[in-house]
């Protein structure tokens, strides 16, 4: 067997894509109240990837570092199901802003709109706040601590601490309970909730993502077309094209 060629070059996060129930409510939540930008839409009757038939937006907001989060409504008001073998603090995404001082304010933000938020949480190379998105995801926004020279020793002992782990997990030690748990303010809330007009006053906020959007044009070109794909297969509907519940939509 002849060797694989070698690995390429991975700059960053172009875009990271969730289902949303409804386009315009995540929309509110992501640009009036989170201050991302609305910065680029698709939309079309066919998934460039599969062929499928499925009716859908896809919405897209962008960093200030020009990487974006990005949201499919499917059009039937169905937001994605949590994973029942998860717990809820497992599964988030992360966002970067500058300083802890940013990082209080939006905490401050968001508890002004009625939104829920955990911490701030200490993690000694960083600190984050954490809370729920409409449709039920969970975000975190952190403000780095360490220096790059201290992350830099810090990955010296990574591959060392991953072997551990897996040698606990291995022995059954991974699985083991401690008696007493944290306290309750360290624990995740699931709250999901309806979010109310607000104004469009914003914190900006640098992304944990790097990657490189140069602009609605080219962003585009590279994530899809919005001209419809004939003779392709159809995902089963509830109740016609805008119910349909198509898995694999992207």
């Amino acid at each position: 067997m002849s060797n694989p060629p070698a690995s390429i070059p991975i700059h960053g996060l172009h875009h990271y894509a969730y289902r949303c129930k409804d386009a315009e409510e995540t929309r509110h939540f992501y640009e009036d109240i989170l201050g991302l930008p609305l910065f680029h839409i698709i939309q079309s009757d066919y998934v460039p990837s599969t062929g499928e038939y499925c009716p859908y937006t896809h919405i897209f907001f962008r960093m200030t570092d020009g990487s974006c989060i990005a949201f499919f409504d499917l059009g039937d008001d169905v937001a994605c199901e949590p994973s029942p073998n998860t717990p809820d603090w497992v599964n988030h995404i992360a966002f970067r802003v500058d300083s802890v001082a940013h990082l209080e304010q939006i905490k401050a933000r968001l508890e002004a709109h009625g939104i829920d938020v955990v911490g701030v949480t200490d993690h000694h190379i960083f600190k984050s706040i954490y809370f729920f998105d409409p449709n039920g995801i969970r975000l975190e926004l952190s403000a780095q601590l360490a220096s790059e020279m201290q992350m830099q020793e810090e990955s010296r002992h990574a591959h060392a601490r991953l072997e551990e782990w897996t040698r606990r997990k291995n022995d059954g030690g991974a699985a083991a309970r401690p008696a007493t748990a944290l306290p309750s303010s360290s624990r995740s809330r699931t709250t999901v909730r309806k979010w109310p007009s607000a104004p469009p006053a914003r914190v900006p906020l640098p992304a944990e993502m790097r990657v490189a959007i140069v602009g609605a044009g080219s962003i585009g070109a590279v994530l899809g077309r919005s001209s419809p794909r004939p003779g392709t297969t159809s995902c089963s509907s509830r109740a016609g094209p805008t119910s349909a519940r198509c898995a694999n939509a992207g």
